[in-house]
């Protein structure tokens, strides 16, 4: 394994020393790609805040974004992290659209921000309307994200690709990669039926030509029977149609959810929070043999050693 990291400030480029362990994470929703490593300060190198950094591995591309925080002690070791372009969209502001799909959203802010895109798929379904006062952008995305989602029950990434950003469906970010007891070093795996567990879901829409409420329910008699009620609640917006939506609530979260995080599986620089990869393990009530989607990833690049710690998702299991 070889990785090359580079600093550039202004029309210098710098290959600085990194002492041993660098760092890269990513999450699949809500929070930018982050990397973190020490550098050894000497005469020549010179950087501060803003400066971009590239990350390669094996002549791969793994890492693109910029030097947010610089933290010194007394021996010159310089302690840096670094952002990738989703950092920016941590910025609020006020949105009101009306007839846009996520990625057509999304593609309004990247304009507006002066932010550098790529691949945007289409999500296909677009929404009716929204209004988003004083909340951060990538909230924004999150809450189209969401929607589309629950109305089309397929799920979206938006991730930073080395310096543009990309909205994919999970369906195309599969990995062919196998996670099992040679490849995983170890696991950490719980159940529960305590958050993110509905046997009821209940919509209601205050419709203003009627003077009524409308009501739409799904619910699950048996797993009530099993579990009590659990109900989630929600108002509807105009425009929304609430038999499906209830329905397509209802398959997401009427079961039980689960937790798996793998550590120091073997690494792979294909794989990203957003990516998609087989999983086999026993783990006593339950044998796995799916795939499965890596809610977190988080890389460790130490001289020739890369190993990965994920979080997986996919069926009952949760992040």
């Amino acid at each position: 394994m070889y990785a090359e990291l580079l600093i550039q400030n202004g029309n210098k480029v710098y290959i600085p020393s990194v002492e041993e362990g660098i760092a890269w994470s990513t999450e699949r929703k809500g929070s930018p790609g982050q990397l973190t490593f020490n550098v050894v300060k000497d005469d020549i190198l010179k950087f501060t805040e803003g400066n971009s950094v590239r990350l390669k591995v094996d002549g791969k591309n793994v890492f693109y974004g910029f030097v947010f925080i610089k933290k010194r002690d007394k021996d010159g070791i310089i302690t840096v992290t670094a952002y990738d372009q989703l950092r920016y969209l941590k910025n609020k502001d006020t949105y009101v659209y009306t007839n846009k799909t996520a990625g057509e959203f999304i593609q309004m802010i990247t304009s507006d921000f002066q932010m550098q895109s790529g691949t945007i798929q289409d999500t296909g379904y677009k929404i009716a309307s929204r209004v988003e006062d004083n909340v951060a952008l990538i909230d924004m995305i999150q809450n189209a994200l969401d929607l589309t989602l629950q109305n089309k029950k397929e799920m979206f990434v938006l991730y930073d690709d080395f310096g543009k950003l990309a909205l994919k469906s999970i369906q195309s970010m599969h990995v062919n990669l196998l996670i099992d007891e040679e490849t995983g070093e170890n696991y950490s795996y719980t159940s529960s039926i305590d958050s993110d567990t509905y046997n009821k879901i209940k919509l209601v829409y205050d419709n203003e030509e009627s003077g009524k409420r409308d009501v739409y329910i799904a619910q699950d008699s048996s797993n009530m029977n099993n579990w009590g009620i659990l109900q989630y609640f929600d108002t509807l917006e105009k425009g929304e149609n609430g038999k499906a939506k209830a329905d397509a609530l209802l398959s997401l979260y009427n079961k039980k959810t689960r937790n798996l995080t793998i550590k120091n599986a073997l690494g792979d620089t294909r794989v990203r929070a957003g990516s998609m990869v087989v999983v086999q393990l026993n783990l006593g009530d339950i044998k796995l043999n799916n795939l499965m989607l890596v809610e977190k990833c988080k890389h460790n690049f130490n001289h020739e050693e890369h190993f990965m710690d994920l979080t997986l998702r996919g069926g009952e299991f949760v992040a």
